[in-house]
């Protein structure tokens, strides 16, 4: 059973918010194709220091529906400008937002500059060897 990928459950806290435009149109082959923007920020968390840090987003999708992808030329399937989709009767525009921005989000998002948490802040590093010179000698 696979489980979905929702983008909330990727952020620190909803505090963010995002706006999207969608417009529709046809390609010079007669295609339908929507025309996606998105922009905000969403909070993620550093994984250097974890801690949360803002991370604006700008997207700008174009999406191509295809009947079949047997008739997509090779030209057409190395073009990077575009992104192409199955022809559906139906639409879910909220996944379709939602897998854009999950796609545009970093795997690993890190603050400019930021040092990673220290182990046990503020008190002096102790050797676990101490504990057994303490009780060696209490047994004399």
């Amino acid at each position: 059973m696979s489980q979905e990928i929702v983008v909330l459950d990727m952020l620190v806290d909803p505090a963010g918010s995002l706006v999207y435009r969608i417009d529709g149109r046809m390609s010079e082959r007669n295609r339908p194709q929507l025309a996606l923007k998105v922009s905000g920020a969403v909070n993620l968390q550093c994984q250097r220091c974890l801690e949360s840090m803002v991370h604006p987003l700008e997207i700008d999708s174009l999406l191509e529906f295809v009947a079949n992808e047997d008739d997509l030329t090779q030209e057409e399937l190395e073009d990077d400008a575009k992104d192409f989709l199955p022809a559906s009767k139906e639409l879910d525009v909220l996944a379709l937002i939602e897998d854009e921005v999950i796609l545009a989000l970093p795997t690993a998002p890190r603050h400019e500059s930021c040092t990673a948490p220290e182990a046990g802040r503020g008190e002096a590093r102790r050797s676990p060897f101490d504990v057994l010179a303490g009780l060696k000698g209490k047994a004399e």
